[in-house]
């Protein structure tokens, strides 16, 4: 949840290389009042040298709406007037910033709601509203799309949450640290912020009206939705395009865009993917999206394929498969579901086991946990970093194939199917998916983490009996990548990453009740009985052989 900068290269300005000359658009400041008598401060910019009424762009923004003048003029060069709204609480408006997204949505206060019947109703506006924005400003929309007024259009929603428990504040029930903590402290956000989520570790009523997700159903506008492999809100953004195009309300059903690409939440450097990896050929411009679904011009975008994602490869050899774009109709794309088992000598195999009691244990201490390095994180190095060293430490268990003999796409979402036992009521369990190279560089592709004690329920916790075998089941959410020739596959086990995720202290107690930690002994069972193992979705469409 980056501030503008960061990501605007990937969102409005990739249809403004020819615009035509025009008079800057001069800005006017309202304060708007929404149902509860709160004024909002917005901005608005008005197409200079043309006629009215127009349809308008609307931002809202936690991060101050002044920014957003340089936006002024692409809108105006394509015939739509452009506001910018701080969002409650935040620089020049008014009110309290607690939860702030929780404002946009569908509950007592609906800003977002109040903020476009505002604009749809002045006199310069011709009764039509799209809206933008990435991150922060991409949540904002999630939130306010469910029942939002008739006069919304369509979505342009980049590296943003569905879910907010899920995806951003607990992820496999485990406490993003750095994203939350670093994003509520970084902004200046009041400290009742962070107070509230900590004080709400399970999936309650709370989040339920932080999880625009589930409210599909009452979304009316279609939306682009643009993401990362490597972003912090990747799944977020599938999961979004996923509910509302399939299952949303006429207005948006069978009318949306998915585009993810080699991406993160800002820059990394370890690998540095081709050029044109960072748009596909087509379907990316969102001012034709928005010309079709707010002005009903035929130009061709409902032609376009709604999901386009970028296969990864290695991007450091030339004749390597994969580095390229694919359109498809509907995510996500045809795979077969591959199951490759961990074994106790270190290696990954096709092969399950037939031992009846291998293991492996390690000790994960919480004062001494497992650096984050690299993948999906905001103000933290992020990307495909190697993972060396890191892996060489003693609480990290390491399963690596042979060299691929050909090349292997996998696409999709990927779960790994642990058998685990602790000697402790609670404790966390880390998977990590990784391309090793021939040079032995191990590069992150996706990872997850699940807190033992949320194993059965998000809504529930439930401990562990020390010494019982449990099956969990860890999401490393989706990827699309082709391991090459010669390259291997390797899996991390272990039980923190830290500071990306909060380390568990191993003791069963209630969230940061305390500061007692215990050191627990971990096992992961590896025998004909317990076979962990990871499930690879490997892609199984037309081009596969690519």
């Amino acid at each position: 949840m980056c501030r503008l900068g960061v990501v605007l290269p990937l969102l409005l300005l990739l249809a403004v290389s020819a615009l035509p000359a025009a008079e800057v658009p001069q800005k006017t400041t309202h304060m708007v009042a929404v149902r509860d008598g709160t004024k909002l401060a917005t901005d608005v910019y008005l197409p200079q040298g043309a006629k009215g009424p127009w349809p308008a762009i609307l931002i809202r923004t936690p991060y101050g709406k002044d920014q957003f003048g340089q936006l002024a003029e692409p809108a105006q060069g394509h015939g739509y007037a452009l506001v910018a709204q701080d969002m409650r609480g935040r620089f020049d408006s008014e009110g309290n910033d607690a939860l702030v997204f929780h404002n946009d949505g569908w509950g007592k206060r609906r800003d977002g709601h109040d903020a476009i019947d505002w604009v749809a109703g002045q006199s310069w506006c011709d009764g039509k509203v799209a809206t933008w924005g990435a991150s922060a400003m991409g949540i904002s929309q999630n939130m306010l799309a469910p029942g939002a007024p008739k006069a919304l259009k369509a979505q342009n929603v980049a590296v943003a949450f569905s879910n907010m428990y899920t995806q951003a504040a607990f992820q496999g029930g485990a406490f993003r640290k750095a994203l939350v903590e670093g994003w509520l402290e970084g902004n200046k956000f009041t400290e009742e912020n962070l107070r509230t989520v900590l004080a709400h570790p399970t999936y309650d009523a709370l989040w339920a009206e932080l999880n625009p997700e589930a409210e599909a159903a009452r979304v009316n506008a279609p939306g682009m939705f643009l993401g990362g492999w490597y972003d912090i809100f990747v799944q977020g953004t599938i999961n979004s395009f996923v509910t509302i195009h399939n299952h949303g309300g006429p207005g948006a059903r069978g009318k949306c865009r998915l585009i993810i690409g080699p991406l993160a939440h800002g820059k990394f450097d370890q690998l540095v993917y081709p050029p044109g990896s960072d748009r596909p050929p087509q379907g990316a411009d969102p001012f034709a999206f928005f010309d079709h679904h707010v002005k009903g011009i035929d130009n061709g975008e409902s032609k376009i394929k709604p999901v386009h994602y970028y296969v990864m490869g290695d991007p450091e050899d030339p004749d390597a498969r994969g580095n390229f774009w694919r359109s498809a109709d509907s995510w996500p794309p045809p795979s077969r579901p591959v199951s490759v088992y961990f074994h106790a000598d270190g290696s990954l195999s096709l092969e399950a086991p037939t031992s009846t009691d291998a293991k492996l244990s390690y000790q994960y201490d919480p004062n001494n946990p497992v650096p984050t390095v690299g993948g999906q994180n905001l103000n933290l190095p992020k990307g495909p970093m190697d993972q060396r060293e890191v892996e060489s430490r003693d609480d990290v268990l390491l399963f690596t194939s042979k060299p691929c003999h050909e090349p292997v796409e996998v696409t999709g979402r990927v779960r790994a199917k642990l058998y685990v036992s602790s000697d402790c009521p609670d404790t966390d369990f880390t998977v990590k998916l990784t391309d090793v190279y021939p040079d032995g560089r191990s590069m992150l592709v996706t990872d997850g983490i699940l807190r033992a004690r949320m194993r059965e329920s998000i809504e529930r916790e439930s401990l562990l009996e020390p010494g019982k075998v449990y099956e969990l089941t860890v999401d490393l959410w989706s990827t699309s990548i082709v391991f090459n020739r010669g390259h291997k596959v390797r899996i991390a086990v272990s039980s923190s990453n830290a500071p990306r995720f909060d380390p568990n202290p191993n003791t069963g107690h209630a969230l940061r009740a305390d500061k007692e930690t215990r050191v627990a002994t971990n096992t992961l069972h590896l025998c004909e009985r317990y076979p962990s193992h990871i499930i690879l979705p490997v892609y199984d469409g037309p081009d596969a052989a690519r």
